[in-house]
């Protein structure tokens, strides 16, 4: 219930003379604050994307690298007509049996353009294409555990359902060429979480075709992202192109393999998204 104060009296208002002090305060201060509005991004309508739910066939490893675990990247992409301010993000993926929120111990979502921009080009040739691919860098990223408050990021966890299966997962077979097709690691199988990421500095991110790389370091054990269907289906937000998702580890950067095409391999090879979601709004005139 929400609290509320009525005035009912009528309260005197004393004029006050237009070069007194306080005028001058006041025309002072509405300038300032004209001026403030005018370096803020005008909002348009709300922005919404989403990938849909887990469809159970892949599930790959994501998380920053650490003293004792080398780095693993895991992206699925998305299109941008206009200039948008990307605030919070929410993603799926398998924590192991047993886990609770507090075994996240870090998160770290890093936003990618496609290849060739912010990359060597051309590549040095270690992986079959990297035409779709993600860029060789990240173009920007926020991290939990960041001591710039300009790229830092909030979030939770919420279990939905204490056992999942992904049929096939990819972990350690992450390689260059020739070595590169392993078929994948096998079935997975954890409790599903959703993370939900909030941004206090929004991704200001021009139109343009980029990827979403979440990772999560945890306590103990790996975090897998869950795969969604290719093509998006209700409720997800179908677009075109939708290219499927993409993976590297330390030893392949500044490369990228395609999940389906790449590792797991077959005549024709499977492709896949990832479950995300992102929630924003659009910047007004762009």
């Amino acid at each position: 219930m929400k609290n509320s104060i009525g005035f009912n009296r009528q309260q005197d208002v004393v004029p006050c003379p237009a070069n007194s002090t306080a005028t001058q305060l006041l025309r002072w201060a509405s300038s300032s604050i004209a001026l403030m509005l005018l370096a803020v991004p005008a909002l348009a309508q709300s922005f919404s994307f989403s990938t849909g739910d887990p469809d159970g066939r892949m599930a790959t490893a994501s998380r920053p690298g650490s003293a004792d675990k080398e780095e693993i990247e895991s992206a699925d992409d998305f299109v941008l007509d206009q200039e948008t301010l990307v605030r919070q993000a929410t993603f799926i993926g398998l924590l192991p049996a047993g886990a609770t929120a507090s075994s996240v111990a870090q998160v770290v979502v890093e936003i990618y353009r496609v290849f060739p921009k912010d990359s060597q080009d051309p590549p040095d040739g270690r992986v079959p294409t990297r035409v779709n691919s993600p860029s060789d860098v990240a173009f920007e990223s926020r991290d939990s555990e960041a001591n710039d408050l300009s790229e830092i990021l909030q979030f939770g966890v919420a279990v939905l359902a204490d056992s999942f299966t992904a049929d096939n997962s990819v972990l350690n077979g992450i390689n260059p060429i020739p070595n590169q097709t392993t078929g994948g690691d096998g079935p997975v199988s954890g409790e599903e979480v959703r993370i939900h990421v909030t941004f206090p500095k929004p991704f200001d991110l021009p139109a343009d075709h980029y990827f979403f790389v979440p990772q999560v370091k945890l306590n103990d054990g790996d975090f897998f992202w869950l795969s969604a269907p290719k093509p998006i289906a209700a409720p997800g937000t179908p677009f075109t192109p939708d290219l499927q998702s993409w993976i590297r580890n330390e030893g392949l950067q500044p490369d990228w393999l395609r999940i389906g095409t790449d590792i797991v391999g077959g005549t024709p090879p499977p492709t896949f998204n990832a479950t995300f979601s992102l929630h924003g709004n659009v910047v007004r005139g762009s």
